[in-house]
């Protein structure tokens, strides 16, 4: 059972909203709840009535539909903030030297959802097996796109004169040793220090 809820028209920019969204998306509701009464932000507050709204919409929704839900068990499966609109909210604010300061006034609409399903979408199953039975994925192949689709290792593979693949050989030296090489197989410099100290 999933019930929604909207503010619209809060005032406060959505950039502003965002951050208080952000800590209660896919929390319990009475955990929401708790987050956004001793939140020391401003758009904590409409934020909250609209959590509220949600709820009540889904125990009217349940009622509607005959089926049993307790207001406990809900969670926020989705909460998400949109600009609202900035124009004809412009104000002049005064400034030194008789200039004015443009004050842009800011709107924004919250949407939130929320779930009686248990999170994840899975029934959880008893220890190991389930965790072995999905596989971690990275936040890129979350997001999708090409993002998500591992990269192809290049191996150019080497054929010898009969048509079979060789293996590739291992670098000869590091940059270091070479240099070590070139100084030790120069025998007038090396060699010739040593016999005049002997």
């Amino acid at each position: 059972m999933e019930a929604r809820a909207s503010a619209k028209y809060l005032r406060g920019s959505a950039q502003k909203a965002r951050l208080v969204v952000d800590m209660i998306r896919g929390k319990n509701v009475n955990q929401a709840l708790a987050i956004l009464r001793y939140s020391n932000k401003r758009a904590a507050l409409g934020i909250e009535k609209c959590v509220k709204s949600a709820i009540a919409n889904a125990s009217e929704a349940a009622e509607k539909a005959n089926i049993a839900v307790d207001p406990d068990e809900l969670w926020l499966k989705a909460a998400f903030v949109d600009r609202g609109p900035t124009k004809n909210r412009s104000r002049m604010r005064p400034a030194p030297q008789g200039r004015a300061f443009r004050e842009r006034r800011h709107f924004c609409h919250v949407t939130i959802l929320v779930s009686s399903d248990k999170q994840g979408g899975e029934v959880k199953t008893a220890g190991k097996s389930a965790e072995k039975a999905t596989p971690a994925t990275s936040k890129r192949a979350k997001r999708g796109g090409a993002a998500a689709a591992p990269r192809a290792k290049r191996v150019a593979p080497k054929t010898g004169a009969g048509g079979e693949k060789k293996a590739a050989a291992p670098k000869a030296e590091s940059r270091g040793e070479k240099k070590a090489g070139k100084v030790a197989s120069k025998p007038g410099k090396t060699a010739g220090r040593k016999k005049t100290e002997e």
